[in-house]
C-alpha cells in the first residue's frame, strides 16, 4: 500500500467536525484505493460505485432523505451494514450520476453517517447537479504522486525528508552522495511519472519493462474519457487539442497555438476546449502575464498560454519513437527545448497549490518560465534544462524599474544562493513552498 498525502488529510477530516467530502482528480491517481484504506478505520465501510452498479442510481431518484436512502440500499444489498456514527459511505464514480451529490446536504444535517464522494470527471459535471449542497460539503483536489510520495515509495521516511530539507533551509549544498542518489531517483520518477499503479509496478519489479505500455494505455484511456464525457463541445476538437500538447511544447517558446491544430483552425472554433481539459484535471495551463505586478489575475493574457500534461508520464507516452529512444538510452531529458523539465515543474507547482503564470516582455528579450507569489514578493522561476547563465532571470533581477528582488533557478546543480538568486535542484521543487513559508532571512 503506497503512502499518499491524502491519507493524513482524511485522518484529520475524521477527527474534526466535518462535512461530507468530495475528492476530485483524474482517473488512476489512487482516489478509491486511498479511501478504501481509510475506510478500514471505521467499523463499517459501504462502497457504492455508480459505474459498476448503475442500479444504485434509482435509490437517489426519489428524494434525498438519508433514512430512506439507507433503507433502500440495504434492500439492494443486504450485506451492507449501516451502523449509525460508525459507518463511512463511499459514493464512487459520481460523474455517472452527479445528482447524487445533492444528498450530501441531508446526510450532513442527519449526522449519523460519514460520506465521501469520488469522481474523475466531476469538475465537468457540476452544471448538471440541481443543487450541489453549498455549505454542506467539503472539496479537495487529489493529484498523482509527487516526488516526495515517490521517495516514500522508495523507503524514505519523514525523518529522511527532514534531513534533506535541512540543507535547503540552511542553503547548504547536499553531500555529493546524497545529491547523486536523489538525482538518480528523480530520473526514475521522470520515467515512471506519478500514477500509483505504474509506480507500484516499478517498485516491486525494479525494472522499467512494463511501465511504458501502462503509460500508453493510460493516455489512451484519457482520450476515451474525452470522447465519452465531453458535453456542450465538439469532442473531436477537445481531442485534437489534447493530442497536440506534445508537439506544441516541442516549439521553442512552448506557446499553445490553435492555428497549429489544422488548416484553417481558429480560436473561436475551439473556445472552451482547453478549459474543459483543465476542469477535467488532464492538463495544467499557464497564462502569460502582461506585467509582473499584483494582482496576477489583472494582467493575465488568456490568448497567450502554455498547456502541460497533469502528469509527466503522459508526455513521455506521447514522445515520438526517436525521442523515446534518446530519453531511454541516453537519458537525454533536454529534448523538445526542455519541455520535459518544464512539464515537471508545472506539475509540481500545481500540486503545491500555485496557479501557473509565465512572463514574456513585448520585445521578447526576457522570458520567465514561471511566476509565483510569496507573501508580498513576486518570485520568478527559471527552468534550466541546460547549463549556462540565466540571462532572463539575471536581467529582470538587475532591472531597478521592476520590483523583483529574488528569483529561483531550477537546475541540475546543487543548492546555492548568491544574494538574490536561489539555485535549487529539480528534485527539491516539492519543498519550494515550505521553504519560502519558513525562510526568515528575508523580510518579505
Amino acid at each position: 500500500m503506497l503512502k499518499r498525502k491524502i491519507d493524513s488529510y482524511l485522518k484529520d477530516w475524521k477527527q474534526r467536525e466535518h462535512k461530507p467530502l468530495i475528492i476530485k482528480g483524474v482517473r488512476q491517481i489512487g482516489k478509491t484505493t486511498s479511501i478504501r484504506q481509510f475506510g478500514k478505520s471505521y467499523p463499517s465501510f459501504i462502497e457504492i460505485n455508480f459505474m459498476e452498479n448503475p442500479e444504485y442510481k434509482s435509490v437517489f431518484q426519489h428524494g434525498y432523505d438519508p433514512n430512506r436512502i439507507i433503507k433502500e440500499l440495504s434492500l439492494l444489498n443486504p450485506e451492507f451494514e449501516f451502523i449509525p456514527y460508525q459507518t463511512l459511505i463511499l459514493l464512487d464514480e459520481i460523474q455517472e450520476y452527479p445528482d447524487a451529490t445533492t444528498s450530501l446536504k441531508f446526510f450532513k444535517e442527519d449526522g449519523k453517517y460519514d460520506v465521501i464522494c469520488s469522481s474523475s470527471m466531476l469538475g465537468n459535471h457540476y452544471k448538471k447537479v440541481s443543487s450541489i449542497s453549498v455549505g454542506y460539503k467539503e472539496d479537495v483536489q487529489m493529484y498523482s504522486m509527487d516526488f516526495e510520495e515517490f521517495l516514500w515509495a522508495n523507503g524514505y521516511n519523514e525523518e529522511n525528508i527532514e534531513f534533506i530539507y535541512s540543507f535547503l533551509k540552511e542553503l547548504k549544498p547536499l553531500p555529493d552522495s546524497i545529491f547523486q542518489k536523489l538525482s538518480d531517483l528523480f530520473q526514475d520518477y521522470i520515467f515512471c511519472g506519478g500514477m500509483p499503479e505504474i509506480v507500484d509496478t516499478f517498485i516491486k519489479e525494479k525494472t522499467f519493462s512494463n511501465i511504458f505500455s501502462k503509460q500508453s494505455q493510460l493516455h489512451s484511456d484519457y482520450e476515451n474519457d474525452i470522447t465519452k464525457y465531453v458535453e456542450g463541445l465538439d469532442y473531436a476538437k477537445v481531442l485534437n487539442v489534447y493530442r497536440h500538447i506534445t508537439s506544441q511544447l516541442s516549439k521553442e517558446n512552448h506557446k499553445f497555438q490553435i492555428s497549429k491544430l489544422g488548416h484553417g483552425a481558429r480560436s473561436r472554433e475551439y473556445s472552451g476546449c482547453q478549459e474543459w481539459l483543465k476542469d477535467a484535471g488532464m492538463v495544467n495551463i499557464s497564462y502569460c502575464l502582461n506585467e509582473c505586478s499584483f494582482p496576477f489575475s489583472a494582467y493575465e493574457d488568456y490568448t497567450n498560454y502554455r498547456m502541460y500534461y497533469s502528469d509527466t508520464s503522459l508526455l513521455m507516452a506521447t514522445l515520438d519513437d526517436e525521442s523515446k529512444k534518446d530519453v531511454r538510452i541516453n537519458r537525454n531529458f533536454r529534448i523538445y527545448s526542455g519541455a520535459i523539465y518544464e512539464n515537471l515543474v508545472a506539475e509540481a507547482l500545481t500540486k503545491l497549490g500555485y496557479s501557473l503564470y509565465f512572463y514574456r516582455n513585448k520585445e521578447g528579450t526576457i522570458e520567465l518560465d514561471f511566476i509565483i507569489r510569496v507573501k508580498n514578493e513576486i518570485i520568478p522561476i527559471e527552468v534550466k534544462a541546460n547549463r549556462g547563465r540565466s540571462r532572463s532571470l539575471n536581467a529582470i533581477l538587475e532591472n531597478p524599474s521592476i520590483p523583483i528582488h529574488y528569483g529561483v533557478k531550477l537546475t541540475h546543480n546543487n543548492i546555492g544562493f548568491d544574494g538574490s538568486k536561489f539555485t535549487i535542484p529539480y528534485f527539491l521543487t516539492f519543498l519550494i513552498k515550505r521553504f519560502f513559508d519558513e525562510y526568515d532571512e528575508i523580510q518579505w
